[in-house]
């Protein structure tokens, strides 16, 4: 599965529109949705927001929510990606060790730092449920994304934490 440019130039535009009229979470909520929405091979879709040495969830969309609202930068996927600084993608998750199992359907994983001012602030996870699921094209259109999240991330570090 990919993301061909002519479905990713509309969906940056549509990214955009959401973050010029949303801040924050809500924003990254809404952005969640829209990639769920548009893209079938995202079958969980969070943003994930840096906070010490953990990831907090401040944003998703999917057909159940996950257990991993926070995740110690020291493990994971989601960590690798923190530590690293760089796009993570797991073809077959079962085969990873570092994969913090959160759906028994998920079988790939993509995550992708989100930076602001130069650091990450976070990061956007995505799991598929078929082997292989992400590529090149997934990477170069959700750090893309990525590239319009940072202001959304740092804002929601200053709202109140979920209930």
């Amino acid at each position: 599965m990919s993301v061909p440019e002519r479905a990713a130039t509309p969906a940056l535009l549509q990214a955009d529109a959401i973050l010029s009229r949303l801040k924050g979470r809500q924003a990254l909520g809404e952005v969640c949705r829209f990639l769920r929405q548009s893209f079938a091979h995202y079958r969980w879709v969070g943003v994930y927001r840096l906070d010490g040495t953990d990831l907090v969830l401040d944003g998703w969309d999917g057909a159940q929510a996950t257990e991993h609202t926070r995740i110690p930068v020291a493990r994971g996927i989601c960590g690798q990606a923190v530590r690293e600084d760089r796009t993570v993608i797991v073809d077959d998750v079962r085969t990873d060790p570092n994969y913090l199992a959160c759906f028994l359907e998920t079988r790939a994983e993509i995550v992708v730092p989100i930076r602001h001012d130069g650091r990450v602030v976070g990061e956007i996870d995505i799991d598929g449920n078929s082997v292989k699921a992400y590529d090149a094209s997934d990477r170069g259109f959700l750090e893309r994304v990525a590239d319009r999240l940072g202001d959304a991330v740092v804002a929601s570090a200053g709202e109140p934490p979920h209930e």
